[in-house]
């Protein structure tokens, strides 16, 4: 080995052990090397999401397509979410509302304050009328969320770990937060298959904070598995 390639070796390592891929131990006369348990999630998440983008490119076609005919504007919707560390990026979403959705939404809250309470106690409406005909479909298959596997390849997110958030929900976490926010927010997770929206909001809480003490590959497969049931047959997953 050379020594410009031992060297490449050496800066290859140290960058996946700033990530917390890899840890190294060094003990009298050598150092060991120990991959994490990040290093296989984040494994698992290159090769999952890179295999669904392209087995389900034409059904990515076809919603496209569908999404276009339902209404004016784009086909993505990007909204800034919270991830590890704090670190701010764009989620990509398929398009599910009209595109002054912000607009209506401020009007409607003004009209109403029922509907005001329940946004300020969900950030989501049951009965929203921003949202399109193929909009509702997807938002009840979760298939709105799909395009977050590009979010998963550039690093953001996790195929499976706790919700992403909006930074206005932060607050709701309270002494919480830190703690949820060492590890990536998910596409599914525990929350996802336990309910959605139907779980009070200090329960969602518990949950993200459960899933982040204990998470490991069984428990990520489990969800998975759930995850395809919930898409599969979405009656009453609490999703809207």
């Amino acid at each position: 080995m050379t020594a410009n390639s031992q060297l490449v070796s050496i800066k290859v390592i140290q960058g996946l052990a700033r990530r917390g891929l890899i840890s190294i131990s060094r003990q009298p006369n050598r150092e060991q090397i120990r991959i994490t348990k990040e290093f296989y999630k984040r494994s698992f998440d290159i090769i999952f999401s890179a295999s669904v983008l392209v087995i389900f490119s034409p059904l990515y076609l076809i919603l496209s397509i569908l999404i276009a005919f339902a209404s004016p504007g784009p086909i993505f919707y990007t909204q800034e979410r919270v991830g590890k560390n704090f670190k701010r990026f764009k989620c990509i979403k398929f398009r599910t509302m009209v595109v002054n959705a912000d607009q209506v939404l401020e009007e409607m809250l003004a009209r109403c304050p029922q509907k005001r309470q329940e946004f300020e106690d969900n950030f989501k409406l049951k009965d929203d009328p921003r949202i399109t005909w193929i909009g509702k479909f997807l938002r009840w298959t979760s298939l709105d969320e799909f395009p977050q596997f590009f979010n998963v390849l550039k690093g953001d997110m996790t195929v499976v770990g706790p919700r992403p958030l909006v930074p206005d929900e932060l607050h709701k976490y309270g002494s919480k937060m830190d703690r949820v926010l060492t590890i990536k927010p998910g596409i599914t997770g525990l929350w996802q298959v336990s309910g959605r929206n139907d779980i009070p909001y200090p329960q969602r809480v518990l949950i993200d904070v459960y899933y982040v003490n204990h998470y490991n590959w069984l428990l990520d497969i489990w969800i998975i598995l759930k995850t395809i049931g919930v898409v599969l047959f979405p009656k009453n997953n609490g999703a809207y």
